[in-house]
């Protein structure tokens, strides 16, 4: 993968090439760019495909404090990296937050944005507190700690077996190279931006799991009710807060008709 500069930060990302019209994949926390692997399968070779490791997991550091804000630059950075003037935006949790912040930051820009289990608003107080507890545990030097959290943490994100199967030991082999507690106040501390949402004169589509304990589906639906140009939400049905990742047909079959008619 390639490597560019942006804010000081050394972003590793992926280009898949192409004529067609360009898509920015941004990850959640605690994965990284494979997230997208089924999407850009579907996708390509119609749509040129560009997904990167934010701050702070995969390949790219997190080398001081930042928040989303800074994310949204780090995208437009890509961007510029692989010579692209615009792009439709597709981001799960936290790469939602930040490809908001960037359609509000850039809107001309961004030709659509894609919410997958995403949200505008900040959690409460109690589940920041929640959090925080999780991030410690997933910080600290305890491994019997640390293997029960993760566990938790991939049964939350990912809801299905093979999928946790697979990525606790991908977040345990990165445990020792990994400081999660700066992108961790980035997440915990996000600003609410709800009140910005009339703002986003774009398409947007809104794609969410039924059974997201992390992000309730409300949350979305309000996104959807808030911006000016939706073009749907897509519940799916059983799915937890990656449904791109375990309930990959659903969410591709939505995308891609989504794309198609814009």
């Amino acid at each position: 993968m390639p490597t560019t500069d942006v804010n000081g930060v050394p972003i590793r990302y992926e280009d898949s090439g192409g004529d067609g019209p360009v898509v920015l994949f941004s990850h959640g926390f605690m994965m990284d760019h494979t997230m997208f692997d089924q999407q850009v399968e579907a996708l390509v070779p119609d749509y040129r495909c560009i997904r990167w490791d934010e701050r702070g997991f995969g390949d790219t550091p997190a080398p001081g404090p930042f928040d989303y804000w800074d994310s949204a630059a780090d995208a437009m950075g890509v961007l510029d990296a692989c010579g692209v003037d615009d792009a439709v935006l597709v981001g799960m949790s936290q790469g939602g937050f930040l490809s908001l912040r960037a359609t509000l930051a850039n809107p001309d820009r961004v030709r659509a944005l894609v919410m997958i289990d995403s949200a505008a608003d900040t959690d409460d107080a109690e589940t920041i507190e929640g959090y925080h507890g999780m991030l410690a545990a997933l910080t600290g030097d305890d491994d019997e700690t640390w293997e029960a959290v993760a566990g938790g943490v991939a049964g939350l994100i990912l809801g299905d077996a093979d999928l946790i199967d697979e990525w606790v030991p991908k977040w345990r082999a990165r445990r020792a190279n990994t400081d999660l507690n700066t992108p961790g106040q980035a997440l915990l501390g996000r600003d609410d931006v709800s009140d910005r949402l009339g703002e986003i004169a774009c398409p947007v589509l809104v794609v969410h799991g039924t059974d997201d304990q992390a992000i309730a589906p409300a949350r979305a639906e309000a996104v959807a009710a808030g911006v000016q140009d939706a073009r749907g939400v897509v519940m799916v049905d059983g799915a937890a807060h990656a449904p791109n990742m375990s309930h990959a047909g659903v969410v591709n079959d939505a995308l891609c008709d989504f794309l198609a008619a814009l």
